[in-house]
């Protein structure tokens, strides 16, 4: 019975599962990312949230196909890595996320703008949504840091490449606008990059979220 219940409440809240996922992710990952075994979990993690995000976008207004026609190749490159350590695949791969991610993200703002009012799935959508910009714009300053070694910088291990976690730390400190923290982008595609995320930040807190807060008063 409890196994049901928590079915039905997932069909009812797939924004939730998806903004569970993301940040359990987030979580886990810093204890495994210095690890071999931990790298190919995650690129198996990767895979899964893929899958999901896939599965939340055909409820939205975005394009399935093209959803799917990002991920096909992302997860192909990301199991190629994990499995047979080809590193030069990252630019490819990260490119690949960061724009299934963006597109995502766009697919649930229209989902969340359709509406005359504010359901709890668009609730966790908020949440869910703001994770998807988050993990965009980390694989974009991935894909930044491959093209461009050396051009994010940070008080601790200054020389060499950022981690993941690190570049999602910066992401999303740089879309709450709390700060920059002590990841610092050093170049000027990489400031140019962290100006855009500032400014998407700052437009979806103002346009979406406040619009989400509105209606969920007038309803009230």
């Amino acid at each position: 019975m409890n196994r049901l219940r928590l079915l039905a409440s997932a069909r009812r809240h797939p924004s939730a599962i998806l903004l569970l996922t993301q940040l359990a992710g987030m979580l886990l990952y810093p204890f495994i990312e210095n690890t071999h075994a931990g790298r190919i979990g995650f690129g198996a993690f990767g895979i899964v949230v893929l899958v999901i995000t896939t599965r939340m976008v055909r409820q939205t207004p975005g394009l399935t196909w093209v959803s799917v026609g990002i991920a096909l190749p992302a997860v192909v490159l990301l199991a190629l890595q994990a499995l047979f350590e080809m590193p030069h695949l990252l630019p490819w791969s990260a490119g690949l996320e960061a724009v299934f991610y963006f597109y995502a993200a766009g697919s649930l703002i229209a989902y969340m703008m359709a509406d005359r009012h504010a359901s709890s799935d668009e609730i966790f959508c908020a949440g869910a949504t703001f994770t998807l910009l988050a993990w965009g714009f980390t694989y974009l300053f991935l894909l930044l840091q491959a093209l461009q070694p050396g051009c994010f910088a940070a008080a601790v291990n200054a020389g060499e490449p950022r981690t993941w976690t690190e570049l999602m730390y910066l992401s999303f400190a740089l879309l709450s606008s709390t700060g920059i923290g002590d990841v610092i982008p050093l170049t000027a595609h990489a400031r140019a990059i962290a100006s855009v995320a500032m400014f998407v930040g700052v437009m979806y807190l103002a346009a979406v979220v406040s619009r989400l807060i509105g209606l969920t008063l007038q309803q009230r």
